[in-house]
């Protein structure tokens, strides 16, 4: 099957996905570089600033631009006319879908899954990206097993979310054709890719800090 999507990742939990018909779509976006492309949709994942940016929003916005997110943060999304979506509840566009999925740490007290914060799948033509949004290794994860997930886009920092050895558990859960650590804060991520290959070598790792990723 011919490529659907080009993940662009921009650094810290923030993507651009090209579809290969044309549109744009952000993930997260932040820190977003002046003159980049203006986006067809945005999704955000939730409220804290690194993830629900209006300066990096308004950077990639033009007229027809469509913000989604999550019912819990639909005051902020109004500032957009954006459109929130239940978790669950899927968003079809044209040749694509987009689809919101649980997000929540449960040993950190950072992102409680009582706000019930999201993370973001899209499909077209029998690929998949999931975008986990801000997250530990959660019981949801082990549903995507059967979703056949193209790639998995999980944070790995630490800090607030998932660390190198709990990304990998979840990897091992979703079970992707390829996973893409983000939100890293930094850190060196080829011993993210060893301790993968120890645990599943059949999950290919791609680090797309200065290439993208066809599917």
């Amino acid at each position: 099957m011919d490529a659907q999507m080009e993940i662009f990742w921009l650094g810290h939990a923030s993507f651009k996905i090209k579809m290969f018909s044309g549109r744009i779509i952000y993930l997260d976006p932040y820190n977003i570089k002046n003159g980049e492309e203006k986006a067809d949709i945005i999704v955000t994942s939730h409220s804290h600033s690194d993830h629900f940016s209006r300066s990096d929003i308004k950077k990639i916005w033009k007229d027809d631009t469509i913000l989604l997110g999550p019912v819990s943060i639909a005051d902020s999304l109004k500032k957009f006319d954006g459109q929130a979506l239940e978790i669950g509840e899927e968003f079809a566009y044209k040749d694509f879908t987009i689809e919101l999925f649980p997000a929540y740490t449960i040993k950190k007290s950072t992102h409680p899954k009582s706000n019930n914060w999201v993370g973001t799948i899209i499909e077209s033509a029998g690929k998949s990206v999931y975008h986990a949004g801000d997250t530990e290794r959660i019981p949801e994860m082990k549903e995507l097993a059967n979703r056949k997930i193209t790639v998995a886009l999980l944070p790995c920092g630490g800090t607030y979310t998932m660390d190198f050895e709990e990304a990998t558990d979840a990897a091992l859960d979703i079970q992707p054709e390829i996973v893409v650590p983000m939100h890293n804060w930094e850190k060196d991520l080829n011993p993210f890719m060893e301790l993968m290959a120890k645990k599943d070598s059949k999950i290919k790792v791609e680090i797309l800090t200065k290439k993208s990723l066809k599917i």
